[in-house]
């Protein structure tokens, strides 16, 4: 039993429980920058891409039939990169969030993105590998979120590397174009100290499940790896392990690669490989004088990135499937989900937390539910080397929707309904077990609980599993930001509750499972107060 394992029960108990350290405090003054910075690196902008508005939010949460069979150029990798991570517009509405103070103020802007963030964080590192068939010299490029533009860090084919550091049996097509995200662990860490491993591996999830929904809506497949030679890749980018982990590989089928490599499969790079091979020779400069490390978090890095090539064979993660429904518990249909008909780049960008605004005097309907639902189930599987089983399970408490008795349900997938669990409004113990002062969720319409076997899959594939656990439920958070975007109603994430309330509300004690995120959505108020920056 490998130390994630610990690590996991103490993150369950946190709310009764308080992790080390306790007294943490966290110096805003001395704060990280949301983004690495490489002084003097050349750089260019990327292009920008239209959208086809039939490339709908039904298209990208698709799960039926084969992987989209597309291929990636430069100006889709530009609209994919922008539409997730890239800044989009400025967040300056009236809310209840504590931050609200620092909006107007633009050294300190919070700026929207598609993809959701723990605490608005976004530690994620997109770093693009491209090798001969890209239309620029080959190379390692920083994806500069700020400006919208690659970073050259390196000049020179190293393709290769990527190739064999992912090894045999790795997803993907055969080629020589690579995403690889990392993150920076004190981009989160200074606010979250040891939480943070907890957080930034959902960040991961959110930004993967952004890129499958945006490109399966437009015929494309992103399949990622999270099993490979950590620590060689740790190396190509000149990161130190410690500060920073490669958490997932992206390969991309590029549009002209089987012309330029000839065969359409590259060479193994072991027959090629230099004795001494590159590397990234530039140093992110850091703009926090003092950077701290937190014990648990350097523990969880060691844990979760050991035996990081031992990808999981095929079937590995059955054991670890999501719990299956009561059969016996009394069901209630649900009418045919919300048409998702918005398409994926409207969705993103209208996506945003609702902190505070949540109205019930307008109760979500049973479509509208049904659609965050099926979208939440859709974001279970990450596909890629993690297999098809689905590990998460969700339940829902029901406080405000139309033709729904209030109470407690677990979401039958298969039948797409719902099972009681409980009966009762749900608003004083949710409100309750809620540690923070920016919802009121009791004007929620639902608040949607997903699980997983945690203990289950770290049993299956080991302490990396960790990573999966929380991506997957990262990237069901995201889906479900998105749908609820697509279908008109607000929508609010939430790590700070009694994890071990919801366990014992739910009767979750013998099956394994972990409520690990709170998902509010529900109708807000009408004529919110929000600046138009666009037009100022």
């Amino acid at each position: 039993m490998g130390y994630a394992h610990e690590y996991a029960a103490a993150i369950m108990h946190r709310g009764r429980v308080p992790m080390d350290p306790a007294d943490y405090v966290p110096n805003w003054q001395d704060g990280p920058r949301k983004a690495k910075f490489y002084p003097g690196a050349d750089s260019f902008p990327l292009p920008d891409a239209p959208y086809p508005a039939d490339a709908t939010l039904d298209r990208g949460l698709c799960t039926e039939g084969a992987p989209g069979e597309g291929e990636f150029d430069l100006p889709t990798l530009s609209g994919m990169l922008r539409d997730s991570y890239g800044l989009t517009g400025r967040r300056l509405g009236v809310q209840a969030n504590t931050d609200l103070s620092a909006l107007p103020f633009y050294p300190l802007a919070n700026w929207s993105r598609g993809s959701a963030s723990g605490g608005g964080l976004y530690p994620v590192g997109v770093h693009w590998i491209s090798g001969p068939s890209g239309p620029v010299p080959p190379g390692v490029h920083y994806y500069s979120t700020r400006h919208h533009a690659m970073q050259r860090l390196l000049t020179g084919d190293v393709s290769g590397e990527v190739r064999a550091a992912l090894g045999e049996g790795a997803p993907g097509p055969a080629t020589d174009q690579y995403l690889v995200l990392s993150i920076k662990f004190w981009q989160n860490s200074f606010k979250y100290n040891s939480f943070s491993f907890h957080a930034v591996s959902m960040d991961l999830g959110a930004c993967l499940q952004t890129w499958r929904m945006w490109a399966a809506a437009r015929g494309l497949a992103v399949e990622p790896a999270l099993w490979f030679d950590e620590q060689r890749l740790a190396a190509l980018l000149g990161v130190d392990p410690q500060e920073e982990g490669i958490f997932a590989v992206v390969p991309l089928k590029w549009a002209g690669y089987e012309q330029s490599s000839g065969e359409g499969v590259a060479a193994p790079a072991t027959s090629a490989t230099p004795a001494a091979p590159a590397a990234v020779r530039r140093k992110d400069v850091e703009r926090s004088r003092t950077v701290l490390t937190f014990d648990a978090l350097l523990r969880m890095q060691a844990a979760t990135s050991a035996d990081a090539t031992a990808r999981p064979a095929p079937g590995a993660l059955a054991p670890a499937a999501a719990h299956p429904v009561d059969p016996a518990a009394a069901e209630v249909e649900l009418p045919p989900a919300r048409p998702l008909e918005t398409d994926v780049r409207t969705a993103l960008r209208d996506r945003r937390s609702s902190f505070g605004r949540f109205d019930a005097q307008q109760p979500v309907t049973r479509p509208q539910l049904a659609a965050c639902l099926s979208a939440a189930v859709a974001g279970s599987r990450l596909g890629g080397d993690t297999g098809e089983v689905r590990l998460a399970k969700l339940y829902a408490f029901v406080g405000h929707v139309e033709g729904l008795a209030p109470g407690s349900y677990a979401y039958d997938p298969e039948r797409q309904s719902l099972r009681r669990v409980k009966e009762g409004r749900p608003g004083e113990f949710l409100q309750r077990n809620y540690f923070l002062a920016n919802y009121n969720l009791e004007q929620a319409g639902a608040v949607l609980v997903p699980t997983v076997r945690t203990t289950a899959v770290l049993d299956a594939v080991g302490d990396r599993g960790y990573r999966l656990v929380n991506a997957t439920i990262g990237a069901v958070a995201q889906s479900v930001y998105t749908a609820a975007s697509a279908v008109d109603l607000g929508c609010g994430v939430a790590l700070g509750f009694d994890n071990i309330s919801y366990i014992e509300e739910l009767g979750l004690e013998g099956t394994g499972e972990a409520p690990l995120l709170i998902m509010m959505i529900g109708n807000e108020r009408p004529a919110p107060a929000d600046f138009r920056y666009e037009i100022a």
